[in-house]
């Protein structure tokens, strides 16, 4: 049926409402350009509304190198009452833990105060495309299709549709696009008595994963256990080589898995996340495949709260009290930018001139049941993401933040991770306002050395890390 679409007009669009897409909208407005995020679910934050940890934003040696739009968000978090802090989790990396509850209203808070046009419920469908330039992006909501006009375009979806849906080239996964990592569902327990939990711990390291990371191999695994229960947070992986995991999985008590991942949210609930459930090799572009394993991860999640109530010291009166979201996905497609990051880049902590966002995360690349690849950056170090990891290969005006930057499936193991999404968002969303302002359309018009200085002028951090 004929349909005569609405249409409106804006500088930039980002399309995606996560943590990549909310630095982006936030940091495009603030530098002046009438600016809207779509996200096609019911709330911005996704992910940091998991009750998971923001990793990416520290390195090992305990530098920030994440700053502008996410130490806002974090800042916002903690005038709230909901940022629980920032410690090393004495395995390999330093976390930011906060209250996911708490984030949903923070993150509203940050990005109305940059007076970006927000459009919920709606889904990106098609784009409009004339000699490699988008003129138009198609969305849909129950005031049916509208035709939406801007100047660039960000594609912080997670799996990189608006890209793909212009012609631009990905990758997918691993093994030619049939191995994916395990897709999980976040959980929340509540009332947990963080003291006896802490003290099997002290009492139990055989089931716990600390020292892995190499910059610290001076410090004995039994000083490592002790700060880590000394520092007083709930921060503990449960590995699946120690008995504790490998009992249970024997016995059918836990589904097969390579950690048990607890943190804190919330000190004064007594309340911890619990990341655990994993189904591996679902292609989360299908949303057949997607909707096909909720139920399981649920049972999971039941199955995985019992476990802990019954054979984990400090869960004997805890209660579940949440769950994420959304499913978290950890790959999907990987669209083919002007640059591609890669391996090499991450572990040689390589810095570069025409860095705009910094990675500080290990490798991790998790695979199915116990499976988990983990590999540090050498020295603690931190590495640059060119701006060419952020531009559509072939498309004059889209670029990428978040997941489906430009990266080897390596190289994305490290960088896929909130802290990091949000230093690719606000460098994206930056770099947008001012090729909107210029008005050529043009992302490569737009001078890098400019683009570094603006983003420095406005807390992100560039330079000064190992």
């Amino acid at each position: 049926m004929a349909q005569r679409l609405n249409q409106v007009d804006y500088d930039v669009v980002v399309v995606g409402g996560g943590a990549a897409g909310v630095a982006a909208a936030v940091a495009s407005a603030k530098n002046g350009a009438r600016t809207l995020l779509v996200e096609a679910g019911p709330m911005l934050g996704g992910e940091m509304l998991s009750g998971l940890p923001i990793d990416g934003c520290i390195s090992t040696r305990g530098e920030w190198v994440v700053g502008g739009v996410a130490r806002e968000i974090f800042a916002e978090a903690e005038r709230l009452g909901g940022y629980v802090g920032h410690f090393y989790d004495w395995r390999t990396i330093w976390v930011v833990c906060v209250d996911p509850e708490v984030m949903k209203i923070a993150v509203m808070n940050v990005v109305r105060r940059a007076n970006v046009d927000v459009l919920l419920y709606t889904f990106a469908e098609d784009v409009v495309v004339q000699n490699g330039t988008v003129t138009g992006l198609v969305v849909l909501n129950k005031n049916q299709r509208t035709l939406i006009r801007a100047q660039v375009f960000i594609d912080a979806s997670g799996d990189g549709d608006v890209a793909v849906m212009a012609g631009a080239q990905y990758e997918k996964g691993g093994r030619d696009g049939t191995e994916f990592q395990p897709v999980s569902l976040v959980f929340r327990m509540a009332g947990v008595d963080v003291g006896r939990l802490m003290n099997f711990v002290a009492e139990h390291p055989e089931n716990v994963a600390v020292g892995e990371n190499p910059y610290y191999a001076d410090i004995p695994r039994e000083e490592q256990v002790r700060r880590l229960v000394e520092q007083g947070f709930p921060k503990v992986f449960f590995v699946a080589n120690g008995p504790l995991i490998q009992d249970a999985i024997s016995k059918g008590l836990l589904h097969e898995t390579a950690l048990i991942g607890i943190g804190p949210v919330s000190m004064a609930r007594r309340e911890i996340y619990c990341n655990t459930t994993r189904i591996a090799n679902v292609d989360a572009t299908r949303t057949d495949q997607l909707s096909k394993a909720l139920p399981d991860l649920m049972d999971q999640v039941w199955t995985c709260a019992a476990f802990l109530k019954t054979a984990v010291p400090g869960f004997e009166e805890a209660v579940y009290s949440g769950i994420a979201p959304r499913i978290g996905i950890r790959e999907t497609r990987r669209i083919i930018g002007d640059e591609v990051l890669t391996a090499e880049d991450v572990m040689s902590a390589r810095k570069r001139e025409d860095g705009v966002a910094k990675g500080c995360h290990h490798i991790d690349i998790h695979g199915a049941g116990r499976d988990q690849l983990r590999r540090p950056i050498p020295d603690g170090g931190s590495y640059d993401i060119p701006f060419g990891s952020l531009v559509a290969k072939g498309l004059e005006n889209v670029m990428m933040a978040g997941r489906c930057l430009s990266a080897t499936r390596e190289a994305h193991g490290s960088a896929r991770v909130m802290g990091t999404c949000m230093a690719m968002g606000q460098a994206a969303g930056t770099a947008a306002a001012m090729t909107s302002i210029a008005g050529s359309g043009r992302i490569r018009d737009l001078p890098i050395a400019d683009l570094r200085a603006r983003l420095k002028e406005q807390g992100a951090v560039l330079d000064g890390t190992y």
